[in-house]
């Protein structure tokens, strides 16, 4: 059972402190992604506070859903979001990427309660979500398997051997959300290796597809319920993001996919969403 089941309100004033613990890691360890992590906030918010089942006191309950980080640099907001939940203490947000800690630049699974899969090479999340899923129905689970995805791994033949096998063994407790931020560290997703029409390809793969603005949470939980009683076809929500969300100077510029704010920038950015420049408070 979820332990917090919060309204819209709550759930995006959550997604808002998560934006917050984002900037002040990232600034404080001087490097990391703040684009993407910024860009799905609310769809974390809206997994670990309303969805999912899940015990922060037993990380491994068995009967607990899996959330898979594909995109493992977008940790910031894992991390922050799982602190908050209640897996492990803020203040150890303030150890992002310092040599020895249990928050490296990309999630280990051994080091961090909480981490389903550790991740760094791009395009393995689906595979490894594709195998959770049917290991779950061989052995009569009731749960649900999340694959975070971005859409510039898309462009990874290996996510498409994944989605094609999904569908063949039609793993309808597979639920695959795309972070369509339309951005990668060189550039446009379209510019350098074109995505679109991303529904259709998923589709083409006999997928179930719903489509929303990632960054509405009220879309994010109708979308997320909804696929959660499809049944007989893996789904995927292409969540529209906006890249940086919330922090003006960096929304919708792939240069911020990959640069850490320095400390003018991240007060002006916590000073936007209305939050405490110092400190990782709980409301």
């Amino acid at each position: 059972m979820n332990p917090h089941q919060y309204d819209i309100d709550s759930l995006t004033n959550i997604a808002n402190e998560i934006r917050g613990d984002i900037l002040r890691m990232l600034e404080k360890a001087g490097s990391g992604h703040p684009g993407g992590s910024l860009g799905m906030a609310d769809a974390f918010a809206a997994l670990y506070f309303s969805i999912l089942n899940y015990d922060p006191n037993d990380p491994l309950l068995e009967e607990r859903d899996r959330v898979v980080l594909s995109n493992g640099h977008i940790c910031p907001v894992l991390y922050a979001t799982l602190a908050r939940a209640g897996y492990f203490d803020l203040d150890e947000l303030k150890t992002l990427r310092m040599l020895g800690s249990k928050l490296q630049g990309h999630p280990s699974r051994l080091d961090l309660p909480g981490i389903e899969t550790s991740a760094a090479s791009l395009g393995q999340g689906l595979s490894i979500s594709v195998g959770m899923a049917l290991a779950a129905r061989l052995d009569n689970a009731d749960h649900s398997v999340f694959a975070m995805l971005s859409d510039g791994e898309l462009q990874e033949g290996s996510s498409w051997e994944a989605a094609n096998a999904a569908a063949k063994w039609e793993l309808d407790n597979l639920i695959a959300i795309v972070d369509r931020n339309n951005i990668q560290i060189d550039g446009t997703t379209e510019e350098i290796f074109p995505l679109e029409s991303l529904r259709d390809k998923f589709e083409a793969f006999n997928w179930l597809v719903i489509e929303i603005n990632g960054n509405d949470m009220e879309q994010l939980l109708q979308a997320i319920n909804s696929a959660m009683e499809m049944k007989g076809q893996p789904i995927c929500i292409i969540a529209h993001t906006t890249p940086g969300k919330g922090v003006s100077f960096m929304e919708d510029k792939f240069e911020w996919h990959g640069v850490a704010p320095n400390r003018v920038e991240m007060m002006e950015g916590l000073a936007e969403l209305g939050l405490a420049q110092e400190g990782y408070e709980r409301n």
